[in-house]
C-alpha cells in the first residue's frame, strides 16, 4: 500500500476526542506521523464522542461538515488517527470522495516507505498482507451469501477465493524465508556468546535518540533524522567500552503506542534480537512532557515480546534540550545503576554510560 501524490499531498486529518483510555490517541504524534509519511496536514478536524458510530467512527453532524470543507477545499487523502473497521473506511471514502486511511495502515507505509534490507521489506509485506486478508474477509463478508448450489456461485465470490488464496501463499512464502534469516542471525548469536561478546540492544519510543546514541557509542553513520521511524532495519555494531571490553550494540527499531499487532509479529524475528540481548538500553527523551507515557508503551511491548525479565538500564536523552538539567548516575539499593542522564548529541554523561555499562555487564560471563 503506497500513498499517491495527489493535490500536493494535502491531508485531511481527523481525530476523535474520547473518555476511555484504552482509546485516546495523541494528535500531536500524528501529526508527526503524517509528516513522516510525506504527506503535509491541510485540515485538521476535531471532534468528541462517548463511543465511535458503527457507520462511520464519526457522527453525521461532523461528517457534513467536512464533506462541505472538501467541497471549497478537497484533499488527496483522509486521515483518521484511529483504526477503522473495514465498513467504515469505505463508507467515509464513499462519503468524502477520497482515499481515507486509518492509524494502522498509516504506519504500514511509513515502514514501507523506510524498509532499506531485503528482510525489513519481506517484513512490511508481511504485515501488509495480514492486514489485508482481515479487511479482505470482512469487506466481502457480503458475498458470502451467495455461497451454495449450483448456479448461485457469483463472481464476486471466485475473486474472492483468488485473492484469498494468493495472499495465503505469498505469506506462507514470506514465513519460510523470514525463517531463514531467523536461522543466520541464532548462528550469528551463538558465535558471539561462543566469543563471550556481551550484546545490548537500545530500545525506546520512536524518536527519542537511539540511533544518535547509536552513533556516539560506535563511531557510525546510522541515518539520524526528526521524524518518527527513521530507523527502521536494526544495526549492529561492535563497540569498545573503556575498562570492560568489546560489546555488540543493537540499533532497533523505535516503538510507539497502540503499535500495530501485525507489525509486531511481522517483525519478531528482527525484535529476536531484542529479546536474546544481554542487556537493554532503553533510551528515553527527558525533553519529551510525555515521556512517562511513552515509556509504558515500551515497557508494554517489551512484556508482549517476553524480554520483561531481561536487566534495563534507563538512558535520559537529550539533557542539553532541559534547562540546568546535569549529566548524573541513579542506583538502587544495592548501588547498581538503573539510570543515566546524558546528551548523545553533545557527548555529555557518554563517560558516565561506560561506566555503567562496565558495572552491570562485568559478570562471571564477561570479564575482561
Amino acid at each position: 500500500m503506497k500513498i499517491e501524490s495527489k493535490l500536493e499531498n494535502k491531508a485531511l486529518l481527523i481525530h476523535v476526542n474520547f473518555n476511555a483510555p484504552e482509546k485516546i490517541e495523541d494528535l500531536e504524534e500524528f501529526k508527526l506521523l503524517v509528516h513522516s509519511s510525506g504527506l503535509i496536514p491541510h485540515h485538521i478536524i476535531q471532534t468528541t464522542r462517548q463511543t465511535p458510530t458503527a457507520k462511520y467512527f464519526i457522527g453525521s453532524g461532523k461528517l457534513s461538515e467536512i464533506k462541505e470543507l472538501l467541497n471549497h477545499d478537497p484533499v488527496s487523502v483522509a486521515l483518521v488517527n484511529h483504526n477503522l473497521s473495514p465498513a467504515q473506511s469505505r463508507n467515509l471514502e464513499e462519503a468524502l470522495g477520497c482515499r481515507v486511511i486509518d492509524r494502522t495502515e498509516l504506519i504500514l507505509d511509513i515502514f514501507a516507505q523506510r524498509a532499506r534490507t531485503s528482510e525489513g521489506m519481506l517484513q512490511v509485506e508481511l504485515a501488509q498482507l495480514k492486514h489485508l486478508s482481515t479487511r479482505l474477509v470482512r469487506g466481502w463478508t457480503h458475498l458470502e451469501r451467495q455461497k451454495g448450489g449450483i448456479g448461485l456461485r457469483g463472481p464476486g465470490e471466485a475473486q474472492l477465493e483468488t485473492d484469498r488464496r494468493l495472499i495465503k501463499k505469498r505469506i506462507s512464502t514470506i514465513n519460510s524465508r523470514l525463517d531463514k534469516v531467523a536461522e543466520q542471525r541464532n548462528q550469528n548469536r551463538r558465535a558471539r556468546q561462543k566469543q563471550s561478546t556481551p550484546s545490548v540492544a537500545l530500545i525506546g519510543y520512536t524518536n527519542a535518540g537511539k540511533s544518535t546514541l547509536f552513533n556516539r557509542l560506535t563511531r557510525s553513520e546510522v541515518y539520524v533524522a526528526d521524524q518518527l521511524f527513521a530507523t527502521l532495519d536494526p544495526t549492529s555494531r561492535r563497540c569498545y567500552i573503556p575498562n570492560l571490553g568489546n560489546i555488540i550494540l543493537i540499533d532497533t527499531v523505535g516503538f510507539i503506542r497502540h503499535l500495530p499487532p501485525t507489525l509486531i509479529k511481522a517483525f519478531k524475528a528482527t525484535l529476536e534480537e531484542t529479546i536474546q540481548a544481554d542487556l537493554l538500553l532503553h533510551v528515553v527523551d527527558k525533553h519529551d512532557p510525555k515521556r512517562h507515557e511513552h515509556k509504558e508503551a515500551v515497557l508494554s511491548i517489551i512484556q508482549e515480546l517476553g524480554a520483561e525479565e531481561l536487566p534495563i538500564l534507563e538512558v535520559y536523552n537529550k539533557l542539553d534540550l532541559v534547562p540546568d538539567a546535569v549529566a548524573e548516575t541513579y542506583y538502587d539499593e544495592n548501588a547498581k545503576p538503573i539510570r543515566v542522564q546524558l546528551s548523545s548529541r553533545s557527548g555529555a554523561g557518554i563517560p558516565l554510560l561506560y561506566t555503567a555499562l562496565k558495572d552491570l555487564l562485568i559478570t562471571p560471563d564477561f570479564r575482561t
